[in-house]
């Protein structure tokens, strides 16, 4: 049989644990440590995810002359999180639902795709947005974590799925959108789910067979049911019967690996419902919510952890990047390890032990005056206990944090962390009588009561207060030693290079590169989308070229309502955009945007039937469709905003898609098991309401001009 005839029946098999994958170069440990800048092979590039590249080709002096060399055209219409890898001469990449692309790294040409075909369905467990953030490579095989759930070994050469293992129950609201890591031939994946209602885990699995090694899990089960002694340790930090309802703690994003120490680090999540009132009646520490947990590599066994947020109810996790450095200290070389949670805190904490060093607030925040520098605990702010008051309370920063998923970098000759951070406040109410549902958020607080008013002058001053910025950050000062402040939040994540620049995309459509010492803006380019992934950089031939996902969208765009939009119209054209000196590549023009008018029908429902879909929307409906039933990402192609919907003018189309679930291929499964027609007809009700009111202020504000 000739090899291109064996390679086209290869190409074309099926999966399965027995396949094995074609024969090319082969990623190992040794060659992530000891990583070039040439190749990008893993999330952060190296196990210590500083992502700062060697490469200075391109630097503060030639910038200018920066230039696209190639872009390809994405076909999911949603955010695009992904940090691309290259290896050999080649670039790989995922998309939103999961799917993986494969390019030539020079010219751009389409090697293979590959789809894991998630179910539309599965949309509805995703908190925010069907991303996905990357790959892990090793051997000569490639590591994909979907949306559903599954861990995915493909064949780095054709894109042939060579084994596939379900990693979580699939009967609970699991997800994965995470990049998995790969360490001796483990390849180590987390999950997401926790406003959901699961129990959150990190595994390892074979990268050969899929085959799993071990398994931790971050909170414990009930008292007698935990084996391992860090789970019997942290049972006295709960109360109540906190396992009925999955106690949060997945570990969906951050990890960050020491080869000598052995040690790999992960970054826990939220509790599951964020109101400590009802997951944990009585409060505690609730451990290992809103944890750095650093567990023995080899056996999955517990090492050391750092709370980062005691008993948090504001959904305050410590899944954002961590980043290993080393670093003087009064006068000695720590082993640190270096986090920006959502809590608005920049922390050092040794990671060797465990040991806390320093923290201090990098934004604005109301929780907490500051963190106890002898216990490394909090000094928490009692008007924030919104879950012991019982009352009301504007928190900063807010859920999505001062610094969410988006990547840091970090560049040891500038001793700078660059942070794409985030002012944000949210008004945290108790919800009262709280119960969990099977489908929608279970968080535990009231949605609806807190939407933002119909107000033009609550809406300007609550965008007035949100910002997005950029914070070069001394680790050791723990101070700020620049910034630039952006349109608004959610911009992307951030690149450091050896030619002393800061690469990021933000949530105005533009991919910029700073000069990592001042911050001063040297080049800036239209990408037509806003830009929320992580840039990478890689040379090929001796020519250096730099790489970023685009394609708006994730939590803040589908969830913000009238402040999602604060950078301007963002719409989501998603592609993968590569650059280079003197390169001439253009972008086609921008297609005609729709226009559509706000014409709504007119309301005849009484009052009470509106405030009662008002609060089933709350509950269901703004995590997809925006706070206040305002979708401004709808209008650029992410989700749908409900107020110019044609289903408003007809009640049977409604309850043919929300109670029937005849959308459920897109996400928009059937509600009925929640929720009877008349309740689903009301929250119809509600957005016709919130329809004309708005376009009464669009009138308003016509008039006044």
């Amino acid at each position: 049989m000739g090899a291109a005839l064996a390679l086209l029946m290869a190409s074309c098999s099926g999966g399965g644990a027995d396949n094995k994958a074609t024969d090319t170069t082969g990623i190992d440990g040794a060659r992530i440590i000891k990583a070039s800048g040439e190749e990008w092979l893993s999330y952060g590039r190296t196990y210590d995810e500083q992502r700062f590249s060697p490469l200075d080709q391109i630097n503060t002096g030639n910038v200018g002359e920066l230039g696209l060399a190639w872009y390809a055209d994405l076909d999911t219409a949603r955010g695009q999180e992904a940090t691309p890898l290259v290896i050999d001469g080649k670039i790989y990449v995922t998309t939103a639902w999961s799917k993986v692309k494969a390019f030539d790294a020079t010219t751009g040409k389409p090697l293979w795709d590959y789809d894991p075909k998630v179910p539309g369905e599965t949309g509805v467990k995703a908190c925010c947005d069907v991303v996905n953030r990357g790959l892990a490579a090793w051997g000569n095989m490639l590591f994909l974590g979907t949306l559903d759930g599954r861990l995915i070994a493909l064949d780095r050469g054709t894109g042939r799925e060579i084994w596939s293992k379900v990693t979580v129950d699939q009967d609970k609201s699991y997800t994965i959108t995470g990049a998995p890591r790969v360490i001796d031939g483990m390849v180590i994946i987390g999950n997401g789910g926790a406003e959901f209602g699961v129990r959150g885990f990190v595994a390892a699995y074979d990268a050969a067979t899929g085959k799993q090694l071990w398994k931790f899990y971050t909170v414990p089960d009930r008292p007698g049911a935990n084996e391992a002694e860090y789970l019997k340790a942290a049972e006295t930090s709960w109360k109540g019967e906190y396992w009925n309802i999955g106690g949060g703690g997945t570990v969906w994003d951050a990890m960050a690996y020491d080869p000598e120490l052995g040690l790999l680090y992960v970054g826990v999540g939220n509790g599951s419902p964020w109101n400590q009132a009802y997951r944990s009646p009585g409060g505690g520490d609730n451990l290992y919510l809103s944890s750095i947990v650093a567990i023995k590599v080899k056996t999955g066994e517990y090492a050391w952890h750092y709370q980062t947020t005691p008993g948090e109810t504001w959904d305050y996790t410590a899944t954002q990047h961590i980043m290993l450095a080393d670093l003087e200290i009064g006068g000695k070389t720590r082993k640190v390890l270096m986090q920006a949670p959502k809590n608005g805190f920049f922390y050092v904490i040794d990671r060797t032990t465990g040991e806390f060093i320093s923290a201090n607030n990098f934004v604005p925040v109301n929780w907490a005056t500051g963190i106890d520098q002898k216990t490394g605990r909090p000094i928490e702010n009692p008007a924030a206990r919104v879950d012991k008051t019982g009352k009301p309370f504007i928190v900063s920063p807010g859920p999505l944090g001062a610094h969410n998923w988006h990547p840091m970098a970090y560049d040891a000759k500038q001793k700078l962390v660059f942070i794409p951070a985030q002012i944000t406040s949210y008004p945290y109410i108790p919800a009262a009588g709280w119960k969990p549902s099977k489908i929608g958020f279970n968080v535990g607080m009231d949605t609806a009561n807190n939407a933002m008013p119909a107000d033009n002058a609550v809406r300007e001053a609550a965008k007035k207060a949100t910002k997005g910025v950029l914070i070069a950050w001394d680790p050791v000062a723990q101070k700020e030693r620049w910034r630039v402040t952006l349109g608004g939040p959610w911009n992307g994540g951030v690149l450091a290079t050896a030619g002393g620049l800061v690469f990021q995309g933000n949530a105005m459509g533009n991919f910029v590169a700073y000069d990592s010492a001042s911050g001063k803006n040297l080049w800036s380019f239209e990408a037509q989308t806003g830009v929320v992934a992580a840039p990478m950089t890689y040379s090929i031939n001796g020519e250096q070229y730099v790489a970023v996902l685009a394609g708006w969208g994730g939590a803040w765009p589908i969830t913000a309502g009238v402040l999602s939009d604060m950078s301007g119209p963002v719409r989501n054209i998603s592609r993968l955009l590569v650059f280079k000196l003197g390169g001439k590549g253009k972008l086609p023009a921008m297609p005609a945007a729709d226009a559509l008018p706000l014409d709504p029908p007119g309301l005849t429902a009484a009052a009470d039937v509106v405030q009662g879909g008002a609060q089933l929307y709350g509950r269901y409906c703004t995590v997809c469709h925006g706070d206040a039933a305002v979708q401004a990402s709808g209008r650029g192609g992410i989700i749908p905003d409900l107020r110019y919907s044609g289903t408003l003018s007809s009640a049977e189309n409604w309850q043919m898609i929300v109670h029937d679930g005849a959308l459920k291929d897109n996400g928009m499964v059937s509600f009925a098991p929640v929720m009877s027609k008349p309740e689903i007809d009301s929250i119809r009700q509600y957005v016709i309401a919130r329809a004309n009111e708005d376009k009464a202020l669009m009138t308003k504000k016509v008039a006044m001009k």
